[in-house]
């Protein structure tokens, strides 16, 4: 009897070094779907202090409670204060349903090997380019040096806040790639191999985002970004902030902040604009030729323009969450880069948030403008029924 009590205090014992050296934890994380369809490619932000973990000495790894796979996870500071307090992941969940993932600390690196599929850096080597992108879209946006250099009359300047398109179609990193292609050899970003390339023109024009002051007739728009902080990239999101020098909209001073994410599977990114000096702002989609087709639904809060776009087309789209949408405006002038699609949004808070991002016919994701519009509905009715996320012991 000594002997077997033995083996089994030696057993339990085994079974709780055992849990000590590789996984603590015990919390679960449940996440519900109150729409009637599946839901996949949406990001879900859990605060790494509520699962109370205590002082973390490992990594936090996320399984199905079902299944005990592995989900892909990306620790982030959501509020550039330089921690990372919040952990991030893309549940699939089904129509009406609910998934249970538990909650776990391993001395053992996750089994999932990833690329930082959601990426940005400053690019000083092209002047001072901000691009980022993910596995579907790519963008970029122009600093202060290409300004000065454009003031200045010297050759490669770019004087334009709006927001640049890359015309990707494949789904891997491609940002380094292409401009190590533009820089270093005799090829160039402009011609497509196979990849996609840049051929969207922005000039002064909003391009796919940028913003504007409304004034009687005219549209006042801000300069390059001064300044720029990278905030997170990884196989989940990439954010980013920048900071723009204030400027001026018929005497009103307006001062700026953008902070922009991008997401795993998303053709849209989040701006968060902080603003001072006015309880409004436009953002823009730029018409190119004006000879494409716009589509307007203000009790969705999107708009979007449909364009011929050189061998093939193009869907460029704004969506504005919790009825922040106030009129639009299909603006049209002579005026060259000037015409734009406007979503007129109502600042909250000082606080000015809206989804920006496009769709190109040849990497395969949209065929027409139908399908482009009803992305953008689809986004925007998930925008108001979000994933519900209970933590529990």
């Amino acid at each position: 009897m000594k002997n077997h009590n033995l083996y089994i205090s030696l057993f339990t014992l085994m079974l709780l070094l055992s849990c000590g050296e590789d996984d603590k934890g015990g919390k679960t994380i449940v996440v519900n779907n109150s729409m009637d369809i599946e839901r996949s490619f949406e990001t879900v932000s859990v605060d790494i202090a509520s699962l109370e973990l205590g002082n973390i000495n490992g990594n936090i790894i996320l399984s199905d409670a079902i299944t005990q796979k592995e989900v892909v996870t990306q620790q982030s500071d959501s509020n550039g204060d330089g921690q990372l307090d919040a952990i991030l992941f893309q549940p699939e969940v089904p129509a009406n349903g609910e998934r249970i993932f538990k909650v776990t600390v391993s001395d053992k690196s996750s089994k999932i090997d990833y690329i930082p599929a959601c990426y940005s850096r400053f690019v000083p080597e092209r002047t001072d380019d901000y691009a980022w992108e993910n596995n579907r879209v790519a963008f970029r946006t122009y600093g202060p040096t290409a300004q000065k250099m454009k003031e200045e009359g010297i050759k490669g300047g770019t004087l334009s806040s709006g927001m640049d398109a890359w015309l990707k179609r494949v789904d891997y990193p491609i940002i380094n790639k292409w401009y190590k292609k533009e820089l270093e050899t005799d090829g160039s970003y402009h011609k497509d191999d196979g990849e996609g390339l840049d051929n969207f023109h922005v000039g002064i024009s909003r391009g796919i985002g940028g913003i504007a002051k409304k004034i009687d007739t005219t549209y006042h728009i801000s300069k390059n970004f001064t300044s720029w902080k990278t905030l997170s990239t990884g196989p989940v999101r990439t954010s980013f902030v920048l900071t723009y020098a204030d400027w001026d909209a018929a005497g009103n001073k307006i001062s700026e902040e953008k902070k922009i994410t991008l997401d795993y599977g998303s053709n849209l990114s989040k701006f968060e604009i902080t603003l001072k000096g006015t309880d409004t702002i436009s953002a823009g989609l730029t018409l190119h030729e004006k000879d494409g087709e716009i589509g307007v639904d203000e009790n969705n809060n999107w708009i979007s323009y449909w364009e011929p776009h050189e061998d093939s087309e193009l869907g460029t789209g704004i969506v504005v969450p919790e009825n922040g949408m106030i009129g639009h405006e299909h603006f049209v002038t002579e005026r060259k880069d000037e015409s734009n699609l406007f979503a007129h949004i109502k600042t909250k808070n000082n606080k000015a948030v809206y989804y920006a991002g496009f769709g190109w016919k040849k990497s395969g994701q949209f065929t027409n403008k139908a399908e482009w519009d009803s992305y953008l509905n689809d986004f925007s009715e998930r925008l108001k029924n979000p994933l519900n996320v209970t933590i529990k012991e």
